[in-house]
């Protein structure tokens, strides 16, 4: 006589989907990584890119990552990625190599606001160059987190 076993439930946790995505490490953190890197962008947009070597490579930065992560987002709010893990190792990779490339805009960003303190529109160039370098950092932080925290899920 032979039993049925009852089905084993998988222990893998499950991708969120649609709200469920703003209440999940480290979905929950794409969004401030959207926001934070907007700050970014429109903070040296205002300084009239006065460096354009720097500060070129920290737009570039800003914008390309605001939007794949803004692309990312819908598709975890659509549920796109239907919990395969795939999107797992795929979220890992995007976020680790995004840190590193915001970790050198931070740092090219923190560069030119040393350079605007003696710059012909000094006071507001500069006060724009710091909050910017201060939102480089933040956001770089924000990645990092995202990326190390799906190893921990």
């Amino acid at each position: 006589m032979a039993s049925a076993s009852p089905p084993v439930a998988s222990t893998q946790p499950t991708l969120p989907s649609g709200p469920a995505v703003f209440k999940t490490v480290p979905y929950a953190f794409i969004l401030p990584e959207i926001l934070c890197g907007t700050w970014v962008w429109i903070l040296i947009a205002a300084t009239s890119v006065s460096f354009p070597l720097l500060q070129g490579w920290v737009m570039y930065v800003s914008l390309s990552s605001c939007l794949i992560s803004l692309l990312l987002l819908i598709s975890y709010l659509f549920g796109f990625h239907k919990n395969s893990e795939n999107w797992k190792v795929l979220d890992s990779l995007y976020h680790g190599a995004t840190a590193i490339l915001y970790m050198s805009a931070a740092v090219l960003q923190a560069n030119a606001t040393i350079r605007s303190e003696l710059g012909p529109n000094s006071p507001l160039y500069y006060q724009l160059n710091s909050a910017a370098s201060f939102f480089a950092f933040i956001t770089t932080f924000l990645y990092i987190l995202h990326a190390f925290s799906i190893y921990y899920q």
